[in-house]
């Protein structure tokens, strides 16, 4: 006689809705992480490939970060430079109207203003830390204090700098090589503030000594503001190879990114897909263990 059960259509069914739930939690997990999977192991053969590209990524974030810091540097070394510049320019235009006019009235503080600006470029700081003293950061790499106080110094003493560069690690197997010492840009200023010190103070009219001074102090200031944007020049260069190793950088970073995105990284278009289709099966599911419990077989006995 065949026997009529339930049992095992119900064990069969309950299996198969455990199946359904673990499908749906999946995908409702992988929605809220947007990852496949949690940990490595689920990841296959492709949990070495991922684990080398995560390293080579490290790597390629920290050169970013090495040269983003030098790109900050450099700026400022072009902002201080430049304001060098600027300052050194200013003074020879009133040098050249003191000459040609013979008239100075307030000459002598412009040259004292255009020195203290020299002075504050040349000992300006970053982070606490002189910019433009290579390793002897624990003095200020311009020594002298005031116009009147260059006569205690030549073009070398006047300058407490060394030619210690620093450098750091941009790419695999590449460092750079970066920064610019104060006599880099100033040493040959000085004698050009030496000889305006010498023929000073100036009052309203020049005398003609004054006169010829100035002529003179104006060759050795052309030859101080050569050597200045000389500087900043290298330091532009720089600033253009710097750029360069960061663009490169970036798209590194952008390559290894995608590449672990690719295997790590939950479409979550087809996430909500699978979480729609998952959900009906499910409840499809329940209806039928519903309707198979409420089945007996007295309904069908006469």
């Amino acid at each position: 006689m065949t026997r009529v059960a339930t049992i095992p259509l119900q064990q069969t069914l309950s299996s198969a809705i455990q199946r359904s739930q673990q499908s749906l939690a999946t995908s409702q997990l992988q929605l809220a992480t947007e990852k496949k999977v949690n940990d490595y192991a689920g990841l296959g053969l492709d949990a070495v490939r991922t684990l080398s590209a995560k390293s080579m990524l490290a790597t390629q974030e920290t050169y970013k970060t090495n040269i983003s810091r030098v790109s900050t540097t450099l700026s400022l070394y072009q902002a201080n430079i430049e304001a060098v510049d600027s300052s050194m320019s200013s003074l020879r235009d009133e040098l050249f109207s003191a000459v040609g006019t013979g008239n100075s009235p307030g000459l002598q503080d412009i040259i004292k203003d255009a020195f203290g600006d020299l002075r504050n470029a040349l000992n300006a700081k970053e982070a606490g830390v002189p910019l433009f003293a290579g390793s002897q950061t624990a003095s200020t790499p311009f020594a002298p204090t005031s116009l009147d106080d260059l006569a205690n110094y030549d073009p070398t003493t006047a300058f407490t700098n060394d030619s210690v560069r620093l450098s750091t690690r941009a790419g695999d197997g590449l460092d750079v090589d970066y920064g610019i010492g104060a006599s880099d840009i100033g040493s040959s200023l000085i004698p050009a503030f030496q000889a305006l010190a010498a023929a000073g103070p100036f009052g309203d009219t020049l005398t003609g000594e004054q006169t010829q001074a100035i002529n003179d102090a104006l060759g050795l200031l052309d030859k101080g503001i050569t050597q200045v944007q000389s500087a900043n020049a290298r330091n532009g260069r720089m600033q253009a190879k710097v750029e360069t190793l960061s663009t490169r950088a970036d798209d590194r970073v952008t390559l290894l990114t995608n590449v672990i995105g690719s295997v790590e990284d939950a479409d979550l278009g087809q996430v909500a897909i699978d979480i729609s289709q998952r959900q009906t099966i499910l409840q499809a599911s329940y209806s039928v263990f519903s309707q198979l419990n409420s089945m007996s077989l007295v309904n069908f006995l006469g």
